[in-house]
């Protein structure tokens, strides 16, 4: 079962998932789904070739990087965007450039799938940030681009960001072509300096 407590947490990111939830999921109580919770976080903390572990605040349970490693993936995230941004960053960069401020769960809705690594990965690169709160139940974090962004995109303003063919059907729309454009040329520039 543990196996299967693991994807669950690791698939649902910073949501993380209620007991309450997963026990519906396993068909098992919810007494039985706290004991096999407590039993794998107890596993995971005691055992130091795992990267992972188990935090619970109130019902609901995450699946974290344990604080040991923090220096490391700090030095990781620190990295420069010419690193490459994956096909799912540059989406969920192209959907909060063009529609920000924008929740988590909006930028899901236009993807179909979850999007919460990206948006980490993007912030860690300074990409994007927290704008505020959404006024609607839950009170969401909206998305926006940064300062940043506008510096490394070569823009001056989200004006000069390339207009949206009106013509075009949404299906159509290639919204991150240009930010793939940018980051190979400054991979090229990368590569020319070298």
């Amino acid at each position: 079962m543990q196996p299967l407590i693991e994807a669950v947490l690791y698939t649902a990111g910073e949501a993380g998932v209620d007991l309450s939830e997963f026990a519906t999921l396993l068909n098992i109580s919810g007494a039985a789904m706290r004991q096999q919770l407590e039993t794998y976080q107890q596993q995971l903390a005691n055992d130091p070739t795992r990267g992972v572990m188990i935090q619970q605040s109130e019902d609901r349970y995450f699946l974290l990087t344990k604080p040991a490693f923090g220096e490391t993936l700090k030095k990781y995230f620190a990295g420069p965007p010419a690193q490459g941004l994956s096909q799912a960053a540059l989406e969920v960069l192209a959907i909060i450039a063009y529609q920000q401020p924008i929740t988590r769960i909006e930028i899901d809705e236009v993807r179909g799938v979850q999007s919460s690594g990206a948006l980490t990965t993007l912030a860690a690169r300074r990409l994007v940030r927290e704008a505020g709160r959404k006024e609607a139940p839950g009170r969401p974090i909206l998305y926006a681009t940064t300062p940043f962004f506008l510096d490394y995109f070569g823009l001056t303003t989200l004006d000069d960001l390339p207009a949206l063919g009106e013509a075009q059907a949404p299906a159509e729309v290639d919204l991150f072509a240009d930010f793939e454009a940018a980051l190979d040329d400054e991979e090229g520039e990368d590569n020319a300096i070298e």
